[in-house]
């Protein structure tokens, strides 16, 4: 394909190799959590996949390329650049076009590591349903995306603030296949669990790795998130987090924020709520995803080695 990729040598050489590769996306870089903290998440989340024998990929709009991977001296530019836009499906083509630099959501994030053959990618939490989206359709991009891309997708559930039962209700009538990975609830991104039942359960990389591997053969359209809980040492109480978030809400509409500025608004007013307990289990449910995602990328390129 005749596409705007710019992929770094590592990432090339991995590629070449059949090595296990894992995508992680730049918005949290961007626009999640403020310098310097951004960046040595960052460092920490590319750190975990090294330390489980994967190849780490971040992935970001620079120079009218998609960007395959980033150099230190990029990551640094993401996280202290003012103006970076936050690029989903519908903005890639625009923001290519202008030579803008651009920190990629989940959903764009899917789209580059599938045309640059990466199986596994990494976020924080999916976009979903937002709260009264059966009034406003406020409905993120990454849930239809999921539909299309044949990629595994690590995340700690969807975030906080969403409606996360119509978020999974969406997610089935799109035929996404979700697994709790170790769990049988549904994460709520800040917390280890939602309240929310699952309907599959995996407990090894091994598991996640065979049901995305079986999905493909059976020629599926769409790909398979894995719902990985923030550690219980480092999730917040729900309940708490439920006043944090009614909080933000009122706030954001208050000032009529709405659309694709609600999500970094209210997240940015969590971060000042909630302050550095918040901040730290952000920053440790992003590192814990992208060790797991390198251990299913691992058991991927494996399983595929020994023709299971």
């Amino acid at each position: 394909m005749n596409m705007p990729l710019a992929i770094r040598p590592e990432v090339a050489a991995a590629l070449a190799e059949g090595r296990a590769i894992v995508a992680i996306e730049s918005a949290v870089l961007a626009h999640g959590m403020p310098y310097p903290q951004n960046i040595e998440t960052a460092r920490r989340a590319e750190a975990a996949v090294r330390a489980q024998g994967g190849v780490p990929a971040t992935i970001a709009i620079l120079d009218g390329r998609v960007q395959i991977g980033l150099s230190e001296v990029q990551l640094e530019s993401l996280a202290t650049a003012e103006n970076v836009v936050k690029v989903s499906r519908r903005d890639l083509p625009v923001v290519l076009a202008d030579r803008r630099a651009g920190a990629t959501t989940v959903a764009a994030t899917l789209i580059a590591a599938e045309w640059a053959g990466i199986a596994l990618v990494v976020t924080g939490g999916i976009g979903g349903v937002h709260r009264g989206g059966e009034n406003s359709l406020d409905i993120s991009a990454d849930l239809a995306q999921l539909a299309r891309s044949r990629t595994g997708l690590v995340c700690a559930g969807a975030k906080s603030i969403l409606d996360i039962g119509r978020s999974l209700e969406v997610l089935e009538t799109l035929g996404v296949t979700v697994l709790g990975y170790q769990t049988d609830r549904f994460p709520a991104f800040y917390c280890p669990d939602s309240g929310v039942a699952l309907a599959h359960r995996v407990e090894t990389a091994e598991q996640a790795a065979q049901v995305l591997r079986l999905r493909r053969q059976l020629d599926l359209a769409g790909g398979v998130v894995i719902a990985n809980p923030v550690p219980v040492e480092h999730g917040q109480d729900p309940e708490a987090m439920e006043k944090l978030i009614q909080r933000a809400l009122a706030q954001a509409e208050a000032d009529g924020i709405q659309g694709k500025a609600l999500t970094p608004f209210v997240l940015a007013s969590l971060a000042r709520l909630g302050g550095e307990s918040l901040l730290r289990t952000n920053q440790e449910l992003i590192c814990h995803n992208a060790a797991v995602a390198a251990e299913v990328a691992v058991a991927l390129v494996e399983g595929e080695e020994r023709g299971a």
